[in-house]
């Protein structure tokens, strides 16, 4: 977890195929800890085929049957449906010429927010933006707490406390 926060956690992520697959990852945290998401990172990117929506929105129910089988990720049976949905949610984005990268940052005008409050909320009124707009989209398993999850994962809010020694390196990324 150490590393985790130190390397990724609120490092500001454009790429939008690696914003999806935190999306969707995040959905599979719903109702667990993120060490448990963390440590099967990288069974849940063998199960997913590295998380490519092109391979996983073409999934079907035998490969939804083989993903409720396997012991290295979360086995839900609604959270496998709901990142196969999401995969094609994705490309259908892309098909309208929507970027998800630019979707996702658009709601914060391009530039990281920073919460210098030290109050870590659930979710924000942003958030539940966002989950609306993802709804709207096609996403599951992305309400205002798993959004707002994401956003800190990718950075799109920086709510390292004021004394983390992360806050004071994220202070030179530029923030809103």
């Amino acid at each position: 977890m150490r590393k985790y926060h130190d390397e990724e956690w609120g490092v500001p992520e454009h790429d939008g195929r690696v914003l999806w697959e935190t999306l969707m990852l995040e959905g599979f945290q719903a109702g667990l800890s993120w060490s448990i998401i963390l440590n099967r990172r990288d069974a849940f990117r063998e199960a997913f085929k590295g998380f490519d929506p092109e391979v996983v929105a073409k999934f079907t129910k035998r490969d939804v049957a083989r993903l409720v089988k396997n012991p290295g990720i979360i086995r839900s049976r609604a959270k496998i449906e709901a990142t196969i949905g999401g995969a094609r949610a994705y490309l259908a984005m892309a098909e309208a010429g929507e970027d998800f990268g630019k979707f996702a940052w658009s709601f914060v005008d391009g530039k990281q927010i920073r919460n210098d409050s030290g109050v870590l909320p659930a979710k924000s009124a942003l958030s539940e933006k966002i989950s609306v707009a993802l709804k709207k989209r096609g996403f599951k398993f992305v309400g205002p707490v798993i959004v707002y999850a994401w956003m800190q994962a990718v950075g799109l809010v920086d709510d390292h406390t004021p004394k983390c020694f992360r806050k004071i390196q994220t202070k030179k990324i530029g923030h809103r």
